[in-house]
């Protein structure tokens, strides 16, 4: 008969971690993350100085901004190199990779949650187009984040005639999971998790690899009644921390929000929004989306875009998913984002995203740091900082259309409407329309070559992707396109020959 799972306390499951392992953690933001486990790992560092010379892989950010998830794991010594998707919730971290004190890697979120699965069957990679002539690519650097950085683990393969990017594989030797309930026998359960993400690939992974892996759950119970809700069997779990609710929040912003976790349709945790640029905004993308419409919404001002939809009724109308799993419902904000208010389902991250990749998304609504004469676009580096790519692009690329969201200028703008026009009360301090991007994370002519249908909305003015670049399409009533717009670039766009005034809403 197989072992059961030891149970025991968090500091004795992380004496078992050896030096020099690659250590796998799940989670998305806060949700998902064994917070109990990654804090008792940092312990035993500063109190032993061991384990060293740890591989940290992870595919989602986990973080606050300030201690806690992969914060961490960010000391000189307990760690040598990082392989994740999102840099920008885990600073102390990025500090690291921006010092040149640790490698750093960056691939997309959707690549390395599916990678999981490939490591965990001993394949040698994933092949995908995701990434192509992107900062990811061999061509561009290979997502290596500093000098120290020097190893290939992305390269490219031509296949068929055509250009791919392989991913390679790389043992995982310790998987770092969390849970809500396990059985005497180690068999996980997530009833009260606002996601599935990639627990079991990361316990496949080391598992098959000879490693161990550690679940962090809320209780253990004597028997679990349905077996399909088992998302983890027992088998694969060689120790159980129970947390007790203990560093088991929800997510990083809540405790438990039963909504993240249940089906219906009350859309109150939807914000109002009053007039800004970024009702403007939000108005002028969601006329982008259909009815039918399966719809991904990006972190920050796409938020928005459910906010105007719940106020002009139109929220039934389409499907809104995440990343991490969740289809329908409202995705969550903050540090809860990656769960949805009342959703219809939820998937495994790694599942998403094969949808995703598939071409299954009708629309992408997306942030946009930087957009540059061709339409392409820098997400992650910024302001002497590097946020890392995410799941951006994964759904960049795969999009049938897609509407990136901007402020035409970034930093403290004001706008007001008077009398049906738009007048901008306070400029932005900083372009985001430029020359030259810091870094490449969509690119414009490969969007083009794949016939995507791509829009750049600002609260003053719509450009619409074209084989030679960006064409000016609509403008805001009381807007002034010299001083307004083209002066405010750092480049001359195409104009189209009759421009169409941008609709400002209006629902007072």
């Amino acid at each position: 008969m197989r072992a059961k799972a030891l149970i025991t306390t968090a500091d004795e499951a992380v004496a078992a971690i050896p030096s020099g392992a690659t250590v796998a953690v799940g989670g998305f933001v806060g949700a998902g993350h064994p917070e109990m486990l990654t804090a008792a790992l940092e312990r035993r560092f500063l109190k032993e100085g061991t384990p060293q010379d740890l591989t940290l892989f992870y595919c989602a950010g986990q973080g606050d901004r300030g201690e806690r998830g992969l914060n961490h794991f960010a000391h000189r010594g307990l760690i040598r190199r990082v392989v994740g998707g999102h840099w920008n919730l885990a600073p102390r971290l990025g500090a690291l990779a921006l010092a040149n004190e640790i490698e750093a890697y960056n691939f997309p979120q959707g690549v390395l949650s599916v990678l999981l699965r490939e490591i965990a069957a001993k394949r040698p990679g994933i092949f995908t187009q995701v990434g192509l002539n992107t900062f990811i690519d061999p061509m561009n650097g290979g997502g290596r984040l500093n000098a120290r950085t020097t190893e290939d683990l992305v390269e490219r393969a031509e296949i068929d005639g055509q250009v791919w990017l392989r991913y390679k594989s790389m043992p995982v030797n310790v998987g770092l999971i969390r849970a809500t309930s396990a059985d005497t026998r180690g068999n996980l359960t997530m009833e009260r998790e606002g996601l599935i993400g990639e627990v079991l690939p990361i316990a496949q992974a080391a598992k098959n690899h000879g490693g161990i892996v550690i679940a962090q759950v809320e209780k253990i119970v004597d028997q679990i009644e349905d077996p399909k809700a088992v998302r983890v069997p027992g088998m694969l779990v060689d120790y159980l921390v129970v947390s007790g609710g203990k560093e088991h929040d929800q997510t990083f912003g809540e405790v438990f929000n039963s909504a993240y976790v249940s089906t219906g349709h009350d859309t109150s945790a939807v914000p109002v929004l009053g007039f800004s640029e970024r009702q403007i905004i939000g108005t002028r993308a969601l006329q982008e989306v259909r009815p039918g419409d399966i719809v991904n919404l990006g972190i920050g001002l796409p938020e928005t875009v459910a906010a105007v939809a719940a106020q002009t009724g139109r929220l039934a109308e389409f499907t809104l998913t995440v990343e991490s799993g969740p289809i329908g419902g409202v995705p969550a904000s903050g540090l809860s984002f990656g769960c949805s208010h009342f959703p219809e389902a939820i998937v495994d991250q790694p599942s998403q995203f094969d949808f995703y990749d598939g071409g299954g998304l009708d629309l992408a609504v997306l942030g946009a740091v930087e957009v540059d004469p061709e339409g392409s676009v820098n997400v992650t580096r910024f302001a002497g900082r590097f946020a890392g790519v995410g799941g951006f692009m994964n759904i960049a690329q795969s999009a049938r259309r897609l509407v990136f969201c901007c402020s035409f200028r970034a930093g403290e703008i004001e706008v007001a409407r008077e009398g049906g026009q738009l007048r901008i009360v306070k400029e932005g301090k900083h372009p985001k329309f430029v020359n030259q991007l810091q870094e490449v994370c969509f690119h414009g002519p490969s969007a083009m070559a794949r016939g995507q249908q791509v829009l750049y909305v600002t609260e003053r003015a719509v450009f619409e992707l074209t084989p030679s670049g960006l064409r000016l399409i609509e403008i805001a009533p009381g807007i002034d396109l010299r001083r307004e717009v083209l002066e405010q670039m750092e480049f001359a766009p195409q104009i189209a020959s009759s421009l169409q005034p941008m609709l400002l809403p209006d629902f007072s």
